[in-house]
C-alpha cells in the first residue's frame, strides 16, 4: 500500500523506526473512515491501509477514559498517547491542535514536525 504526501513520508520513517506510531483499537476505524470519506478510497485500497497502518504501529490498551476534547474520538486519540508515553501527536484535527500540549505530549501539525528546527 502507498501512501502519499506527508502521510507516506511519516509512514516511511515508521517502517524505518526513525519515529514510532502508536495506535490503539479505537483509532484505526476512524483513520479508515477519513480515508473512505474524504479521500473517497476504495475498498480495496482501505483493506491494504489497514494492513499496512498495523504492520507498522505500536499496539496499546488505554487503561484511562478521557473527556477533553469536544469530540469524542479525538480523546480516543489522547487515551492512546498517553498510554504508550507519546511525546507528540502529529495530526491535522484542528479540535487536537487547539489543546497545542496534553499532559507533556505536544500536538503539532505534520508539516510543525517534519520542519527542520
Amino acid at each position: 500500500m502507498e501512501f502519499q504526501g506527508i502521510g507516506s513520508r511519516l509512514i516511511g520513517m515508521a517502517r524505518a523506526g526513525t519515529i514510532r506510531f502508536d495506535t490503539s483499537d479505537a483509532i484505526p476505524d476512524e483513520t479508515i473512515g477519513v480515508l473512505r470519506d474524504k479521500f473517497r478510497w476504495d475498498g480495496y485500497r482501505l483493506h491494504f491501509a489497514r494492513i499496512e497502518l498495523w504492520n507498522i504501529a505500536n499496539c496499546v490498551s488505554p487503561q484511562e477514559s478521557l473527556a477533553v476534547a469536544d469530540d469524542p474520538d479525538d480523546d480516543r486519540i489522547l487515551e492512546c498517547a498517553v498510554a504508550a508515553g507519546s511525546d507528540i501527536i502529529i495530526t491535522r484535527d484542528n479540535d487536537l491542535l487547539r489543546l497545542r500540549e496534553y499532559r507533556g505530549i505536544k500536538i503539532m501539525t505534520p508539516d510543525q514536525f517534519l520542519a527542520p528546527d
